[in-house]
């Protein structure tokens, strides 16, 4: 009887998706084959994302990001479009000078490549000389505590190389990067060392932001290791393990500073209280020029009303753009816009968030409330032969993306899944550069996202 039910249910929304897309417009094809062969032929987005990258990163605080912030402003109105800047004040952190980590061990003397750990405080300016003690998890710290006080903490748990998906292996070593410093002075340790996340074996350092340390213990100094560095010191830790490194940051955390949203949006004809928001962060961290995380993403936001304006596509229901500040350390743009839509008597009918990279599009993945979440998945499922034409495979439930995840009066955050093989080549580090992006690669993603967009501005959901 279970059976029966089941097969029943899945009978009936296989005969409801079939209806939903038997009732796509033909015109929707033929916006979407327009949409694709504007954005791979002229390739606008793409060329701004190299005027943006020419700014150079844009860690928030920092006077590129107010470069940055102050370009995406000229290039909406140079687009005909209004735009709003929607101030919030945000962290500042700077690397500094120098950041240095050497083995001063004898015969085992070796410069290793490291990058602070955003949030992370500095050293004296001769560094902090320690013993190194190597570490696998917290557990394993939890065991071996009586062994850390005065010493180094290597974590060295790097992304699991055996996971189809690297997103799930960062899911597992993130915490690391994140609560390692405040695990570690929990027992007296000296300072963090932790393996970089990265898929790519080479000896570039991926930084990345620290939870806010806890005030109950000594902060410490923390930086990521090379990928290649940080296997070599593990073997070199087996052949000494009273090896020492002396270890030199001279980042500061200073006040906070004012930084903006930038907010531009097209009117819906029909329904203009109702919003279908695409977004993105501005900001960056300091390493590369933030070119996949998240410029092109932020470029194939700014391409969506320029597409519709492009091709003459009036949308049914209002199109809002948002580049938020401060994703990378604090989400205060998120929180900031979160806390304005709250207040607004308007309804949110989706936030799609562009935040993974440029990559080969793949697919979208939602979350919604479980009320109205089987009605929104046979919606998308039923846009999905349209979506296809710019190779988009698949819609499922999954991460919509961490700025959209503030907003609350939506019905369903939607985040544009590129190919992710690559995407930890190049996060937050040096790797992350406007030639690392294929113009195909993000043009056919910026495509997938204007016709999402313009499928749910026409059928809502």
């Amino acid at each position: 009887m279970i059976i029966k039910t089941v097969t029943l249910s899945a009978l009936l929304v296989f005969i409801s998706a079939l209806t939903l897309k038997a009732q796509l417009k033909p015109d929707y094809y033929n916006a979407a084959d327009s949409i694709i062969v504007h954005s791979l032929s002229e390739q606008k987005g793409y060329t701004w994302l190299g005027e943006l990258c020419n700014i150079g990163p844009r860690l928030s605080g920092s006077d590129n990001l107010n470069k940055a912030v102050e370009w995406s402003k000229q290039k909406i109105e140079s687009l005909g479009l209004e735009v709003w800047l929607q101030p919030v004040m945000v962290p500042h952190w700077e690397r500094g000078k120098f950041e240095s980590a050497c083995i001063v061990s004898p015969g085992a003397c070796r410069e290793l490549n490291i990058a602070a750990l955003g949030g992370s405080i500095n050293t004296p300016e001769e560094g902090i000389t320690a013993e190194v003690i190597e570490i696998k998890t917290f557990e394993e710290l939890e065991k071996r505590k009586d062994e850390v006080k005065g010493k180094i903490v290597f974590f060295n748990h790097p992304l699991d190389p055996c996971l189809v998906s690297p997103f799930k292996g960062y899911e597992d070593v993130v915490k690391f990067r994140s609560r390692g410093a405040i695990e570690a002075a929990k027992y007296g340790g000296a300072g963090l060392l932790v393996c970089s996340i990265t898929s790519r074996y080479d000896n570039v350092p991926h930084t990345g932001g620290m939870r806010k340390y806890d005030p109950a213990y000594e902060k410490i100094p923390a930086a990521a290791l090379g990928f290649r560095d940080a296997m070599y010191l593990s073997t070199a830790l087996k052949n000494n393990p009273s090896l020492q490194i002396n270890l030199k940051l001279d980042c500061k955390t200073f006040p906070d500073v004012l930084s903006y949203n930038i907010v531009t949006e097209i009117k819906g004809s029909k329904y203009p209280d109702e919003i279908v928001l695409v977004g993105g962060h501005i900001d960056s961290w300091d390493k590369g020029t933030g070119a996949h995380d998240d410029g092109a993403g932020c470029m194939q936001v700014l391409e969506v009303p320029d597409l519709f304006k492009r091709l003459n596509i009036t949308p049914s229901r209002t199109i809002r753009c948002v580049l938020f500040a401060n994703e990378e350390n604090g989400v205060r743009g998120a929180q900031a816009y979160g806390r304005y839509s709250d207040s607004l008597s308007v309804k949110h009918i989706a936030a799609i968030e562009s935040d993974r990279g440029a990559f080969t599009p793949r697919g979208f993945e939602f979350d919604a409330d479980s009320a109205h979440k089987s009605g929104i998945i046979e919606k998308l499922n039923a846009m999905l032969p349209v979506l296809k034409k710019a190779g988009i495979e698949w819609i499922k439930e999954g991460e919509g993306g961490v700025d959209i995840s503030f907003i609350n009066n939506v019905n369903a955050h939607i985040g544009y899944a590129p190919d992710e093989q690559r995407y930890f080549d190049v996060h937050h580090s040096d790797n992350d550069v406007y030639e690392a992006v294929n113009p195909r690669e993000m043009q056919l993603g910026t495509a997938a996202i204007v016709i999402l967009a313009y499928l749910v501005s026409e059928e809502g959901l």
